[in-house]
């Protein structure tokens, strides 16, 4: 599939009359995509019943007529203030039980019925007038689910919406009560009517209550991007799309994304930096101007199976931001770089956010592609080298890596319900097994929770899993591939209560954690020739191989059959001697990468990029600062 460049744009944020030629200048720089429309709620239908729809006709018009498709976004992320007088109950409500009122955006909850009839009905005119319009060539639902913590809402209707979900789920209170535990401190419920939500308790509430509630809120997500999908699709063909966001994990992006045909994602990596990557200061000030060398490298390939091989980046970040605790500048080419490694793991599309910085509101300071004063912006001038470079490159395509990575939603929900300590989280434990695979120069295919066909694959990585199904735990038994597993693998059932026999209880695995402890993080434990657990550690009993050794003598890695288990988190160099070793024996080759250069392969091309702010060798020779080298294979 040819591979292509777009923005984000605002017709109703400027003059009618700049509409033309903003359209021809995109055109001119080599763009095809145009988002519109995701925030235009309240120019749409200014009061109720108030249909303004003639200024889009006009917009999508003058898009299309210079040759632009356009992705027509939902405008549900902001209804219009007249909503709130209409409906004064659908905002959000935070764990101190404060409304989350009207003046920015995404002030709405999942679960109020009210608001999500709204919703149906905007979102029905709208794919009603334009389904068929030839401009419009995509669509986008709503925007950027979850961002702001806007998943998991407090209110009344959550808890209405929370006691159905319990009772469809567990049938009766009774059942309730035993997968509960409810025993424990005398917190059985006579009837579902007596469930509240689990925020304001004098302590902790029961885990079980906190997981079933953040699997509700979760579902609440998919069902509400449903409903918008089916409106859509009863009027368009169009692929229909949603732009997901770096870490956010409080709803499950798969069962979203199964309603969708492309899975986007908005990739900002020097914001992300600063406040998602879980870096300590030093990488923050070796990579400001250039982002994590890992993070979006992740992300694209979570949602290319998010969205089942269709995915874009939705905005990509064009210079500095507003939103991050400090907002640098890029280096020069590293928009470039941002848009060919995405093109590198599989990318229809690039676009970036925005066309023209606004000079009002609360972006104000975030660049666009054109200055507020019209002039180039440094992404204007990358965009349209990348522009060149497509039309002259072959198609690349992402095709199935050596070595696959389990990520579970479901799973990162029980380890915020219960960390077991301070930083510890699902997320980064994965996302530093990832890391450590780029570092060993390997392709790596993330594959849902819930998959259980390996074939192909030769190592299988699939930490964390607190919660294992035993057809799961059946299918990477039996599976080809090398399994690593652990920490925390099967360590709790499916209502968050720890189950015997004792985890992991693997088919083929004669292992049984007997105790866990979670770790200071200045008092790591080491590994005999190099490495340490940090922040977590399990004692092991088992009449499996060890591979590794703590230094006191107890097994810190074992494996049996094709079962391998990691009974800590491990650190960097850890990480590196066991998939290193792994690799060796499954005949995978590897490149030992530092700094921040990284590769990945496509059908024809090894495609390499540098991180760092100097330039750097590699196997196929230089790569400059920010640059991008491709090696044909």
């Amino acid at each position: 599939m040819k591979r292509t460049l777009g923005t984000c744009y605002y017709p109703e944020h400027w003059p009618e009359e700049m509409w033309e030629a903003d359209a021809r200048r995109m055109a001119e720089t080599g763009l095809t995509w145009v988002r519109i429309g995701e925030f235009a709620w309240s120019r749409l239908e200014p009061a109720p019943g108030d249909l303004q729809f003639d200024w889009l006709d006009r917009a999508i018009d003058t898009l299309g007529q210079a040759g632009l498709k356009v992705v027509l976004g939902t405008p549900t992320a902001t209804p219009p203030r007249w909503m709130i007088d209409r409906h004064p109950d659908m905002v959000a409500v935070d764990a101190n039980g404060h409304p989350r009122k009207f003046g920015s955006r995404r002030h709405y909850c999942f679960s109020h019925e009210g608001f999500r009839e709204e919703s149906d009905r905007i979102v029905r005119l709208i794919a009603e007038r334009y389904g068929r319009n030839p401009h419009v060539a995509a669509w986008q639902t709503d925007n950027e689910y979850g961002c702001h913590d806007t998943v998991i809402s407090y209110s009344g209707a959550a808890r209405r919406g929370f006691r159905i979900w319990l009772q469809n789920r567990y049938g009766s209170i009774e059942a309730l009560n035993r997968a509960w535990g409810n025993v424990f401190w005398s917190m059985d419920y006579a009837s579902f009517d007596e469930i509240d939500l689990p925020n304001l308790t004098v302590t902790e509430p029961n885990p079980s209550h906190t997981l079933a509630f953040r699997r509700f809120s979760s579902d609440q997500v998919a069902v509400f991007n449903k409903r918008q999908v089916d409106i859509i699709r009863a009027h368009s063909d169009a692929p229909i799309s949603h732009n997901y966001m770096g870490r956010i994990t409080e709803f499950d992006h798969f069962k979203v994304g199964d309603d969708l045909e492309i899975a986007t994602w908005d990739s900002y990596p020097l914001g992300f930096l600063e406040d998602r990557v879980g870096a300590d200061a030093g990488h923050q000030r070796t990579y400001m101007r250039q982002g994590d060398p890992d993070f979006q490298a992740f992300h694209h390939d979570l949602y290319r199976a998010v969205g089942k091989g269709r995915w874009w980046v939705m905005e990509q970040q064009p210079g500095p931001v507003n939103w991050a605790p400090y907002n640098p500048a890029p280096l020069p080419g590293m928009m470039r770089l941002w848009a060919w490694e995405a093109y590198a793991h599989g990318a229809e599309a690039v676009c970036y956010f925005r066309w023209r910085q606004a000079p009002f509101a609360q972006e104000q300071m975030h660049a666009g592609m054109l200055r507020p004063d019209n002039a180039d912006a440094p992404a204007l001038i990358e965009a349209r080298k990348v522009a060149d470079e497509l039309r002259k490159a072959p198609d690349v395509s992402a095709p199935q890596a050596p070595v696959a990575l389990l990520f579970d939603y479901d799973a990162d929900f029980a380890w915020a319900t219960q960390p077991h300590g301070a930083g510890l989280s699902y997320f980064q434990c994965v996302f530093d097994t990832y890391k450590a695979l780029r570092k060993l120069g390997l392709s790596v295919d993330i594959l849902r929770g819930e998959t259980r066909d390996f074939t192909g694959y030769k190592i299988v990585a699939a930490p964390g899993l607190i919660y294992m199904p035993q057809d799961l735990k059946q299918a990477l038994a039996e599976a080809d591939a090398d399994v690593v597993l652990g920490p925390r693998s099967a360590a709790r059932n499916a209502d968050m209560v720890i189950p015997v026999p004792l985890p992991p209880d693997m088919p083929g695995l004669e292992l049984a954690v007997s105790r866990v402890e979670s770790l200071r993080p200045d008092m790591p434990m080491p590994l005999k020739g190099g490495g340490a657990f940090v922040g977590y550690r399990e004692e092991l009993e088992t009449a499996a191989e060890t591979i590794l050794e703590l230094e006191t003598g107890e097994p810190a890695v074992i494996r049996q059959e094709n079962l391998t288990y990691v009974g800590g988190w491990g650190d960097e160099h850890a990480l590196k001697r066991i998939y290193e070793q792994l690799c060796e024996e499954a005949g995978i080759g590897t490149t030992e990468l530092s700094g921040g250069v990284r590769c990945r392969d496509t059908d024809d091309l090894r495609i390499w990029v540098n991180y760092g702010a100097d330039a750097a060798e590699t196997p196929a020779g230089r790569i400059e600062a920010a640059g991008v080298l491709f090696e044909p294979k």
